[in-house]
């Protein structure tokens, strides 16, 4: 696998993800990294691609190697007041100001999403496929945003968000039909 980290002359290159812009239920989160430069771990790739075991193993290499990391993440209500690009930059640029605490970046690439900060940006469509650091990004939020949805899943029972993660699934939408909306339901995302 060639990544375009390969080709940036830069020694502190973050990378910068979100996971959950679809689902009807819960928060967008974002994670935002910083790998060593020239050290990859084997199999390390977009997160939509790999198993949930697969992941898991993947982000505890992440966290063992990583010189930055931070998260953030956008509420339902926030979702709704603001929109959900709107939402997911807020999210994106709460995990930028997490890491930078532990790292200042030579340069931040993010998947595909457009975002104005006192750094040298670049947003990469497929950047979960094409860089290191937004797949390992990618990772992160993804593991962050799941088990986010097994503890929902203890407070709103009887909704599925365990298995479904919050998307639009037949069982969602089912509960939703009998249980209606709850506080961490994206209001604008639900069509009853």
């Amino acid at each position: 696998m060639h990544w375009i980290e390969e080709n940036i002359k830069a020694n502190y290159i973050m990378g910068v993800d979100e996971v959950g812009r679809g689902p009807l239920f819960g928060h967008v989160v974002s994670a935002a990294c910083i790998m060593p430069k020239n050290e990859y771990i084997m199999g390390i790739k977009d997160s939509k691609k790999m198993t949930e075991k697969q992941r898991n193993l993947m982000q505890r290499l992440i966290w063992s190697k990583a010189l930055a990391i931070g998260f953030g993440a956008a509420s339902p209500k926030e979702i709704d007041q603001y929109n959900i690009l709107e939402a997911t930059k807020l999210a994106m640029v709460r995990a930028i100001n997490e890491a930078v605490k532990f790292q200042a970046p030579d340069i931040i690439l993010i998947d595909a999403v457009q975002l104005e900060l006192p750094y040298r940006v670049e947003s990469i469509v497929g950047g979960d496929n094409k860089s290191y650091a937004i797949a390992s990004a990618s990772i992160l939020a993804k593991v962050a945003r799941d088990s986010l949805c097994y503890g929902w899943d203890k407070i709103y029972p009887g909704y599925g968000i365990a298995q479904h993660k919050g998307y639009g699934t037949k069982m969602h939408m089912e509960a939703l039909h009998k249980l209606g909306a709850t506080k961490a339901h994206r209001k604008t995302f639900i069509k009853l």
